[in-house]
């Protein structure tokens, strides 16, 4: 028996994790093309049906832009929060939904769920942790701040995914115009490296046998500013050389990571 993490893609254009054990396939988020989320399970190895369940984070396109066209093909129930599902125009062929609370854990085969708010500009956003076998996994992005939820929830996490999403300095003096900037850097935007770094060295446990930067800005930030910046809040735990870290791709899977 085994838990198997892939990030399937990171980033603006669009974010689709798989999380699996022998009995059950999760889908979380679906802001990949169906062309794209075949293609890119392909490329590691897995099946591209089968999945028992969709979970969605947000509203945003870049979490749901292939949500469509992958719940009719597979018929497999989406889970969801009301006020999100309330955002969003449905197709009528889609009716296979399940609803969740955040903060209320739920299970779908023998992967346990826990959603919990986290501060984004969108009506009802959520995180995970998921649970089996003993095995814990934290799939955290989207996120303007590391609030008291955030830091105990993820606790204890064998593999995290976890949002370092711009470089400020790379921001302030990018492309975006002012308000998006502003948005950004906001309470309810994202994660900066250097925030992420700061959740890294005074908040983190350093059990994560694997952690994941996720949702990196193509615009304002770099792979390796963001593998740097983590790197050194990572040297000051006493067991750092027990986490391997990793950064996820917009254009590309992860490798499979297997517990």
């Amino acid at each position: 028996m085994s838990l198997r993490v892939c990030v399937l893609g990171s980033g603006s254009k669009g974010n689709s994790t798989l999380v699996s054990t022998e009995k059950t396939r999760i889908l979380i988020d679906a802001g990949l093309s169906r062309r794209e989320t075949f293609a890119r399970l392909a490329a590691v190895g897995e099946r591209t049906d089968g999945f028992d369940a969709i979970l969605i984070s947000h509203e945003h396109v870049d979490h749901v832009n292939g949500l469509r066209l992958l719940g009719i093909e597979w018929k497999t129930p989406i889970h969801i929060t009301h006020p999100t599902f309330d955002t969003i125009s449905w197709d009528a062929k889609l009716s296979a939904f399940e609803f969740f609370t955040p903060g209320v854990k739920f299970s779908i085969g023998d992967i346990e769920i826990t959603p919990f708010s986290i501060p984004h500009d969108a009506v009802d956003p959520v995180a995970f942790t998921l649970e089996s076998q003993g095995i814990k996994i934290g799939v955290v992005t989207d996120l303007g701040y590391v609030h008291e939820v955030v830091k105990q929830r993820v606790k204890g996490c064998h593999c995290l995914i976890f949002e370092s999403n711009h470089d400020l300095d790379m921001l302030k003096v990018g492309p975006y115009p002012w308000h998006v900037k502003q948005r950004v850097m906001s309470r309810h935007g994202h994660l900066s490296n250097m925030a992420t770094a700061g959740f890294l060295t005074e908040d983190f446990d350093g059990e994560a046998q694997v952690l994941v930067l996720a949702h990196l800005s193509e615009t304002n930030n770099h792979p390796e500013i963001a593998r740097l910046t983590a790197e050194q809040a990572l040297a000051q735990h006493a067991n750092s050389g027990r986490t391997a870290l990793h950064v996820a791709s917009q254009s590309a899977p992860t490798e499979i990571f297997e517990f």
